[in-house]
């Protein structure tokens, strides 16, 4: 009996010394920043047809085959492809051909494998429109920006749109949004924050989810206000970058400059969202949530890294909805395995009148514009067009 007990409690403390260091491993990897991604996607083939076009042959896959424009990184994230329409399939094979419509850098022939990406812009001159490179004052130094400024003609000179990217990507992943904002006649501004590779670090090199990164865009409204005579701000979220407008919209000194915010795949709740993600990658929920409860706690710094512990109910705008009054355009697909399109339903379905959803053909994690490029402009011009400031926006 005795060795049975022992044997029990023995299998107990390894399951629970397996569950503590999964939860462990499972919250770094929610804040620590990543510096590599493997290229996972074989590249079949490279080679011009008939008329001269260069193709690309991939593996078939669900995101390999979903219609629009996309984009592939390869040599180690130096060399860059946009890949726009499917040309021909082969189910025997498995592959799907799809037009390469520009090379920006790196040599595509010598390809092998690369990152399927929804980054169609690398950088901002392939949209062909001016820009310049300025620099927001931020806590610890200056981060990185790029201005599109319209032609005078065309300018509502009051109105800027700051664009801002997602979790782990770059400023260059928001890019997608400024031609719209050009076309209405904002100046924009796409942004960079804390711990990105180009922008300063924080203090403890640790993403806090849009808990602290908001006060670097405010900084950029504070430009756009003080530097551009900017009175109405329109903010355009990407995944992580709709969680900081969200919060931009609540807490900012300057929310009653913000006038919309157009946010596309956001995560709105992170608590849901992480544990959703946890499932879908095979970790049990409860071992997430003690994940969770690890970057909650200042107990359990010495594991995530964090200077402060995560507010989640600062994270959650499920719950905090009703603090909002600024127009909101939710983009989002069904799709979408790393975000829940759920949760942004219930969100619309708590303020009616107030969130607008715009639904799109499944894809991958914000990858909506690229699965109709025409009609994501289409959708958010009209909207921005149409669609009533803020009540509480500057006249």
């Amino acid at each position: 009996m005795r060795r049975a007990v022992l044997g029990v409690a023995i299998g107990c403390g390894l399951v629970s010394a397996a569950a503590f260091l999964g939860a462990a491993y499972f919250a770094r990897e929610v804040v620590v920043p990543k510096t590599w991604r493997r290229e996972d996607l074989p590249i079949r083939r490279v080679f011009h047809d008939a008329n001269e076009a260069l193709l690309v042959e991939l593996p078939a896959s669900a995101r390999t085959t979903v219609p629009g424009r996309y984009s592939i990184w390869f040599a180690n994230g130096t060399g860059h492809a946009c890949i726009g329409e499917i040309v021909s399939t082969d189910a025997g094979a498995g592959t799907v051909t799809r037009r390469v419509e520009r090379v920006d850098s790196g040599d595509l022939l010598l390809a092998k494998a690369g990152i399927w990406s929804g980054y169609v812009y690398p950088t901002p001159d392939p949209l062909g429109l001016p820009y310049s490179d300025v620099e927001i004052p931020v806590e610890n130094g200056v981060a990185p920006a790029w201005k599109f400024a319209p032609p005078r003609a065309s300018a509502d000179s009051s109105t800027w749109a700051i664009h801002i990217h997602g979790l782990g990507g770059s400023k260059a992943g928001a890019l997608r949004g400024v031609p719209v904002a050009d076309r209405l006649g904002y100046t924009s501004l796409v942004v960079s924050f804390r711990n990105d590779w180009d922008a300063p670090a924080s203090a403890d090199r640790r993403y806090h989810l849009g808990e602290t990164e908001w006060h670097d865009v405010e900084a950029a409204v504070l430009y756009a206000v003080s530097q551009g005579g900017a009175r109405n701000v329109v903010l355009f979220g990407w995944s992580l970058g709709a969680s900081i407008a969200l919060q931009l919209a609540a807490s900012s000194e300057f929310r009653h400059r913000i006038s919309r915010l157009v946010v596309n795949a956001p995560v709105i709740d992170w608590r849901s969202t992480l544990v959703g993600n946890a499932r879908s990658s095979g970790l049990p929920g409860w071992v997430a949530r003690l994940g969770l409860q690890m970057l909650g706690s200042s107990g359990m710094r010495w594991i995530t890294g964090l200077d402060a512990p995560l507010s989640f109910h600062t994270l959650g705008f499920l719950a905090r909805a009703n603090e909002l009054n600024v127009p909101i355009l939710v983009i989002h697909n069904e799709g979408d395995r790393s975000t829940p399109f759920a949760i942004s339903r219930d969100f619309v379905a708590r303020r009616p009148g107030l969130a607008t959803l715009l639904t799109f053909p499944s894809a991958e994690h914000t990858q909506e514009w690229n699965s109709d490029p025409d009609g994501w402009d289409t959708a958010v011009f009209d909207w921005l067009r149409t669609a009533p400031p803020s009540p509480a926006a500057s006249p």
